[in-house]
């Protein structure tokens, strides 16, 4: 990738004619391996910068009519200084880095993308989950610091380990990723409940998360941050779980009070946690939960079963491709309404 400073990383190679201008804020967000061809071919005139600085997004998107944009912050006093956007092509379901309402007083449209990462998400979910149940972390430890080597029988079996067949798994999110977990776990003879949409406990159908705790062996997250997820798993709620329940996190940092599923963990209540987010990103300042990893021997030798993910369920190439053509067919819906 180029200086995230510097300009296009892709030249403007459409033909002339072939549509509006386009320009790609930050295509560093998506990694390498992609192919933009046919994006390339619809746009007259694509260009794509790794990475964008505050500053320099209104002299970057002067005189283009569509934006595509995964992470960069979109202001209202970037789009009044746009008069020429028309489409904000959001590559990312979430649309909370544009000001929606700004966009709205310019009349520009703004189009998301969703169910781009269903099968690598479900698939990291399910790494997660087998690797908690088979106390992976802590035993490849163990044979890493020569454990296994020193042994007096042929195997290890100081951590006990889950199977989950028969075991009951609780989801939280009925979408397109929690459903997908949910098949999935059909496979390995288990139960699946999915809880109710958290806010709307009294007129679901399905079982409160509250009510369900106590009989889950297995929690699995697959719902937005709101004010309602927030915290959705906190003291009261790990204190209603079996012991040796597993908790895994594969939607928002904040949806589990992190410090207090680590406390639950090191008690010996929590079976195991798994995250692939966390509040801030990237935690450059730092979080329990990573000072807890880097201690590996401390928490090798305490039995601590903890997995924490760089936010990288998603990152399959598939997965990348996807967004890239699901935000083309936006783009392609915008230019047919306007042709």
């Amino acid at each position: 990738m180029s200086d995230p400073q510097l300009a296009s990383a892709t030249p403007p190679t459409a033909a002339a004619g072939a549509g509006p201008q386009a320009v790609m804020l930050d295509m560093a967000s998506l990694g390498d391996g992609l192919d933009f061809s046919r994006l390339k071919d619809r746009v007259n005139g694509l260009v794509c910068h790794d990475a964008t600085l505050p500053e320099q997004v209104v002299e970057r998107l002067e005189g283009a009519e569509i934006v595509l944009v995964n992470k960069v912050r979109l202001e209202a006093q970037h789009l009044e200084a746009l008069p020429t956007l028309k489409l904000i092509a959001v590559m990312a379901t979430g649309t909370n880095n544009i000001d929606m309402e700004a966009a709205r007083a310019q009349g520009i449209r703004v189009m998301n993308v969703a169910a781009y990462g269903t099968a690598s998400v479900a698939q990291h979910t399910w790494m997660l989950m087998l690797a908690l149940a088979g106390q992976l972390p802590g035993y490849q430890g163990d044979v890493a610091s020569g454990e296994w080597q020193r042994s007096n029988t042929f195997c290890l079996m100081g951590r006990p380990t889950l199977q989950l067949a028969g075991k009951h798994l609780v989801i939280v999110g009925k979408g397109e990723l929690g459903t997908a977990v949910g098949r999935l776990a059909e496979a390995f003879d288990m139960r699946v409940t999915f809880a109710a949409r958290p806010g709307s406990e009294s007129t679901s159908q399905r079982p409160s998360l509250k009510h369900l705790l106590p009989e889950a062996d297995v929690i699995s997250l697959h719902c937005p941050l709101t004010p309602e997820t927030h915290h959705l798993i906190d003291e009261q709620a790990l204190a209603l779980l079996k012991p040796g329940a597993l908790l895994i996190n594969c939607a928002r940092g904040g949806i589990i009070d992190e410090e207090a599923a680590l406390a639950a963990l090191k008690r010996g209540h929590l079976g195991g946690l798994a995250v692939d987010s966390l509040p801030e990103e990237p935690p450059r300042e730092g979080h329990a939960l990573l000072t807890t990893l880097a201690d590996g021997r401390t928490a090798s030798e305490a039995g601590w079963n903890l997995i924490v993910t760089p936010h990288n369920a998603w990152i399959s190439r598939e997965a990348r491709q996807n967004i890239l053509d699901l935000s083309l067919a936006n783009i392609e819906a915008y230019l047919g309404e306007n042709v």
